[in-house]
């Protein structure tokens, strides 16, 4: 069984901007291309940053610059110096966090939500850029239609992960619920099956109703 990565769902024809591009040059690109942000790269091509719309607004909305006040808060004290710059590398968002092409779906998606960010950068272990990762990449996933959900039950958990006999469980699948009945051997193989297939992609939920033949004491048994 093997879950989606973000590498099988990113985007690696990807849009860049270097620190000296101008913010001008940035917003056009922003908006003639319809993304929200724009990874930004070095000389070396090493991710340093990310100008975003949000970005981009904060220098709209301070178009009187003016210096800092030392009792001001670090963070309102950031805000003015940044909107005082007219290049990427002025106003980009840095430091960034990051995904890699081998983190799981999951993973991504808690860190945009955690973040309130609509994409990650996507980078080898050298920091450079291999893709990007957006929200309708991760939401893509819970497009599988409910036959594949349930042939991959059938095929890659039942069959092959628990070396049951398929015939004797009944799968439904309905808008990514899933419902399992039927009876397996021990009481951990259903504790089993029903973990297994809430990790499947596109799964929403698992109604598991699967009895077993023997109580060998579930998956908290020690063995």
């Amino acid at each position: 069984m093997r879950n989606l990565t973000v590498g099988d769902v990113m985007t690696t024809a990807v849009l860049t901007a270097r620190p000296a591009m101008p913010l001008k040059e940035a917003a056009r690109v922003l908006a003639e291309k319809h993304i929200s942000a724009l990874p930004v790269l070095d000389a070396d091509d090493h991710l340093v940053g990310v100008v975003s719309e949000g970005d981009v607004l904060l220098k709209q909305g301070h178009q009187i610059p003016r210096r800092p006040h030392w009792w001001e808060g670090r963070r309102r004290r950031d805000t003015l110096r940044r909107a005082a710059g007219d290049t990427v590398g002025h106003v980009m968002s840095a430091p960034v966090e990051t995904a890699m092409a081998d983190d799981s779906l999951a993973r991504a998606a808690r860190l945009m939500t955690e973040l309130g960010v609509r994409s990650l950068p996507v980078v080898d272990r050298h920091r450079a850029l291999v893709g990007i990762v957006s929200r309708a990449d991760v939401l893509s996933t819970f497009l599988r239609t409910d036959e594949e959900i349930r042939a991959e039950i059938l095929g890659e958990v039942l069959v092959h992960l628990l070396w049951q006999d398929p015939t004797g469980i009944d799968v439904g699948v309905h808008d990514g619920v899933v419902t399992m009945t039927g009876v397996v051997g021990e009481r951990s193989t259903a504790e089993t099956a029903e973990r297994l297939v809430r990790r499947l992609d596109g799964v929403v939920d698992v109604v598991s109703e699967l009895r077993h033949r023997v109580d060998d004491g579930g998956l908290a048994h020690p063995r």
